[in-house]
């Protein structure tokens, strides 16, 4: 990973907990509902525990994987454990239309070759040739990383002639 930072995307301190605090509450409401009203049919009652569990599970997820960043170099995206989410040779297209799939106040970027699944539950996802990018980040903050890849691109592309 090049030591130079052109930008960084960290998560926004109050979406990230209001996500958090969002999917517990869904989580104990569903633990709730079976220990003052356990369903009689067992079919429910494991639907009702599995989902309190997993939304727990997800909420816990959710906390950890929001703290830290994703980090812009001029060689690709890396969150700030230093896992290369994508290289900007590997780049095609980044969309932040309004109409784009991509994450809640964030950007979607189109890869030339799929390096595989990942996800970064609020900060990240990768699934095939699509990378988004946002979730619990600041919308302001993604737009920058998002032109500032735009940049990049343009400039390895175009270099000036000297």
């Amino acid at each position: 990973m090049d030591t130079d930072i052109v930008a960084t995307l960290t998560p926004s301190p109050v979406r990230r907990i209001i996500a958090v605090l969002s999917l517990a509450a869904v989580a104990l409401m569903l633990l709730w509902i079976v220990l003052v009203t356990p369903p009689s049919d067992l079919g429910w009652l494991f639907f009702l525990v599995a989902g309190g569990l997993g939304l727990l599970w997800l909420s816990w997820r959710l906390w950890t994987a929001t703290e830290g960043q994703i980090v812009l170099t001029r060689d690709g995206l890396f969150d700030s454990s230093g896992r290369c989410l994508t290289t900007i040779d590997n780049i095609k297209m980044v969309e932040r239309g309004p109409f784009a799939f991509k994450p809640s106040g964030g950007f979607a970027v189109q890869l030339k070759e799929a390096p595989g699944r990942g996800w970064s539950p609020g900060m990240w996802w990768r699934f095939g040739r699509r990378l988004g990018v946002g979730g619990v980040t600041p919308v302001a903050q993604s737009k920058v990383v998002a032109e500032s890849i735009i940049l990049i691109i343009l400039e390895k592309n175009n270099p000036e002639p000297e």
